[in-house]
């Protein structure tokens, strides 16, 4: 069945929240708001103003990089801290750890333990391309995104090593990679199942991450907001709106995606069956 997924062109703060409101759904509880907070020196991360009407419509924490202390600075320096209630969720261990009993390279997920003192989930995603991934987008903040220090170890090395280290020298292929990616984002949402939300926001589209420092500049024009309560149908639909763009920028991302093997990421995380690749695009 084909996933809704709600679009706009406008990209605004109120735009956010109206697409939110169209899905129809009420994050019960206490609401986790997953957002990258940026590394210092990235100049394209979309800031705390941007998405604090969001974060306030869900009544929400901020939760948003290698060191407790360092990270908390650099919180503070782009002004998080300033705007929300902000949970470094693996500040302090142990980690939390969950079962991915499918899994097609991992079989647990290691995660920030607070991540358990919440009952629902908002993943606020800024989509543009990613070094290592190809691009980054909702599949992306549930899984490197929501893993401790050891998770994102686990997953950047396919298993092979739990110290961050020792990750990168035992890098995955573009193979393993993208599936070790699709299993830690399936434990994700199974935990918050129904009760998990996403926005991607196509704005600032560089081939880096907002985990790059001194990104390289955007490479095409602005595309929009998107909401869906599919994570895997609203990264499917971003990707079809870069190769359907008439911007020949869009070639050096592209080329960023493909070379990564990016879209591997979705098609093992609809293999996995916790979303769909088929989409019905509804323009707001």
């Amino acid at each position: 069945m084909a996933s809704k997924v709600y679009f706009t062109k406008e990209i605004t703060p109120e735009k956010v929240v109206e697409l939110f409101k169209l899905l129809g759904i009420e994050l019960p509880g206490k609401v986790a708001v997953k957002v990258h907070s940026g590394e210092k020196g990235n100049q394209n991360f979309l800031r705390p103003d941007f998405w604090k009407p969001m974060v306030e419509e869900v009544k929400a924490f901020g939760g948003v990089r290698d060191h407790t202390e360092s990270h908390l600075q650099l919180i503070e320096y782009h002004g998080w801290s300033k705007v929300f209630d902000v949970d470094l969720m693996d500040a302090e261990g142990p980690d939390v750890v969950w079962p991915i009993p499918n899994g097609k390279i991992l079989k647990e997920n290691h995660l920030g333990k607070n991540i358990e003192n919440y009952d629902s989930m908002l993943v606020l995603a800024h989509f543009k391309g990613h070094p290592q991934g190809g691009y980054g987008g909702a599949l992306k903040q549930l899984s490197i995104g929501c893993a401790s220090a050891k998770g994102k170890a686990l997953i950047h090395s396919g298993g092979a090593s739990n110290d961050n280290i020792d990750a990168w020298k035992k890098h995955a292929s573009n193979v393993v990679f993208p599936e070790a990616m699709a299993d830690a984002a399936s434990s994700v949402v199974e935990h918050f199942k129904g009760k998990i939300a996403f926005i991607n926001v196509a704005k600032n589209l560089s081939v880096d991450c907002d985990c790059v420092g001194n990104a390289a500049p955007p490479c095409m024009k602005d595309i929009g907001i998107l909401a869906s309560l599919d994570p895997i149908a609203i990264d499917q639909a971003c990707v079809d709106m870069v190769y359907s763009s008439d911007d020949p920028g869009k070639a050096k991302l592209i080329k960023r995606i493909e070379s990564r093997n990016g879209i591997h990421t979705i098609e093992a995380a609809a293999d996995l069956g916790f979303g769909s690749r088929e989409y019905e695009l509804i323009e707001v």
